[in-house]
């Protein structure tokens, strides 16, 4: 019926392994992959307040953090469409002090359910380096020294070659070994947990890697009914003109000219939403010149995955993966570098050292804005020149930035506090200590709400309103006016924690829908799902997120937008004049989540049967 049954819990502190009965109870009411983790976490809470350790004091490096890596019921599902993903979770992210929340997809989530496990679940940390392998239902912790220092592409390889059988790996590079906040956990080379910094929480656990592979499979409970509603699925992604056309041709870049000319292309720091040279970095220049192949993940009809080459110069990489929309715009655009061979190579570089693009970036990004108004001394660059459009000082700092070598040790704590320790904290363009991404919302409001309102942090993937707003799916609305935005995001939001708990990848809802995904559950689970009880599901996994996240302090107050957002309108472009006026859309959006402040309600707490 979609799952194995059965959860790893793994304690780093006393090297105890043991295997729990997956909750049926539970996954009917939270399905599995962020849902079920967000559901064990807090749980988790309610057992450390009995004894006594109140959630503020949990230190995201500490042996309290749990770290859980969680599959659903559609992952490894032959047919489901776009099921190779898998999500992580800890209970609070070293660079925001919120829950700590990533995704990944590749082949590390199928293969983990193949190994015959639907989660692992991290306990404690150990004194020494070590990897975790779980291969053909059965787990081993073993010495990682060797390990240690590692990039993420040796680690991998050596891994493979000692396993010596079929399996995926999740590995930490540098970055997470030295703890940087925004560190990714990288599996498949290539394909990152990113955001929150969850590597870095790994790399605090002294767990190196996690190899996961094995011969079982999981099956729909339903299968003739099954192949039915997947082949319905699979037409509508293979004729949606973004799935079947857009991405398999241009891959995420598609959108660098398409949100450049809608005039919400961040540029230098989001000084403005225009960038007239935006082209030269553009899903259409990447094909066109660096272009190899394209790749997908497991189980992927979409495939857009970029295998890429520099084949000469001083930014020369003969095979490569990527760059993604998130990681041109933050490492080019942000920076104001309009070099697609120097961003080939940084994108390069973070994956080898296991760092987030959008949080490297947009950090680079604060940085240079801090140099150029005069914030930061001289004497601390070492001789960089670290200024807006600068390649060279670019790429040098993200290798900095892994290892906390000079300047870098500035730069891995995130833009936040950065920004906040040269004395110009408006400057971070983050909200709750989480850079924000690719899309400027003084000209699509609705996915500035978003941002406010993500309990990870600013975050465009928890509500993708940009879909409605810019492309028209599933159908166009007024980018620039608040109406309506509220119950947009609200929706968005609900539906992004299904497909995260499913676990799917989020371009599938390009082209399904609540009710596609209602059916294919069905299927698959046994079941008998309706689309109200679907969007019901995710509502709830987002007030128990947001229930956690209380703990820790967050509410009304943080739900919020950097300054420039709110106060300095857009100078030029479509959304010229525009700011964003997010306490209308907040108080609307609180009505409707049934919260006060930023809470929820005990009624609405109720009503969704949250404990």
């Amino acid at each position: 019926m979609g799952y194995m049954g059965k959860i790893l819990k793994v304690n780093l502190s006393d090297g105890t392994i043991k295997t729990e009965k997956i909750d049926m109870e539970i996954a009917r009411k939270y399905l599995g992959g962020k849902g079920y983790a967000v559901r064990l976490l807090y749980d988790y809470l309610q057992r450390y307040k009995k004894e006594g350790i109140a959630p503020k004091d949990i230190d995201p490096f500490g042996e309290e953090n749990v770290l859980i890596f969680a599959t659903g019921p559609a992952t490894g599902i032959v047919g489901f469409p776009e099921s190779g993903r898998y999500h992580v979770m800890a209970l609070r992210s070293p660079l925001t002090g919120s829950i700590a929340s990533a995704n990944s997809g590749g082949r590390g989530g199928p293969f983990l359910k193949f190994a015959g496990f639907d989660m692992i679940v991290i306990e404690g940390k150990s004194d020494e380096p070590v990897y975790l392998e779980v291969t053909d239902g059965c787990a081993e912790i073993k010495c990682a020294k060797d390990l240690w220092g590692k990039n993420v592409f040796d680690t991998e390889r050596i891994l493979k070659e000692r396993v010596g059988r079929r399996c995926s790996v999740a590995c930490i590079g540098p970055a997470g070994e030295n703890l940087v906040y925004f560190a990714n956990i990288m599996n498949d080379e290539h394909r990152a947990a990113g955001r929150t910094g969850v590597g870095a929480i790994m790399g605090s656990k002294k767990l190196k890697a996690i190899v996961v592979g094995g011969d079982e499979r999981p099956q729909p409970a339903k299968p003739d009914e099954f192949d039915e509603v997947s082949k319905e699925a699979m037409n509508k992604i293979k004729t949606n003109p973004v799935t079947g056309e857009g991405l398999p041709k241009y891959g995420t870049a598609i959108l660098v000219n398409i949100i450049n000319n809608a005039g919400i292309l961040p540029f230098k720091n989001w000084q403005t939403g225009v960038n007239p040279e935006a082209d030269k970095i553009s899903g259409e220049t990447l094909a066109e010149k660096y272009l190899i192949k394209n790749k997908s993940c497991w189980g992927c009809a979409i495939g857009c995955g970029r295998v890429t080459a520099v084949k000469q110069g001083c930014f020369q990489i003969l095979y490569s993966e990527g760059p993604e929309y998130e990681s041109i715009w933050a490492l080019g655009n942000s920076t104001g570098v309009i070099d697609l061979e120097a961003i080939i190579k940084a994108n390069h570089l973070c994956d080898e050292l296991g760092l987030d693009t959008i949080s490297m970036g947009s950090t680079i990004a604060c940085a240079m804005e801090l140099v150029e108004k005069g914030y930061i001394p001289e004497e601390l660059l070492e001789g960089v020149d670290l200024r807006f459009g600068n390649a060279a000082a670019m790429v040098e700092m993200i290798w900095r930035t892994a290892y906390k070598s000079g300047f870098g040790k500035y730069l891995a704590l995130g833009s936040k506090r950065l920004a906040e320790m040269f004395g110009a904290p408006e400057l971070s363009m983050s909200v709750k200590g989480l850079e924000l991404p690719a899309y400027d919302p003084r000209g699509a409001k609705g996915i500035g709400l978003t941002y406010a309102t993500a309990n990870r942090g600013g975050c465009h993937v928890t509500g993708y309103t940009i879909s409605p707003e810019i492309l028209g799916l599933p159908e166009k609305i007024d980018p620039l006016t608040i109406e309506g935005k509220a119950q947009w995001v609200k929706t968005f939001q609900d539906f992004t924690c299904v497909v995260n708990s499913t676990v799917n990848c989020l371009f599938s809802t390009f082209a399904l829908g609540a009710e596609d995904y209602a059916k294919l559950l069905s299927a698959v689970t046994g079941w008998d799902l309706s689309t109200e009880e679907v969007m019901k599901i995710g509502e709830r996994i987002y007030n128990l997120e947001r229930l956690i996240i209380n703990e820790y302090g967050f509410d009304g107050k943080d739900d919020t937008l950097p300054k420039r957002l709110l106060h300095e309108p857009m100078p030029e472009g479509v959304a010229k004049g525009h700011v964003v006026e997010l306490e209308k859309m907040k108080e609307e959006y609180y009505k409707l989540r049934g919260w006060v402040d930023g809470r929820p309600t005990p009624e609405k707490l109720k009503e969704l049967d949250i404990p």
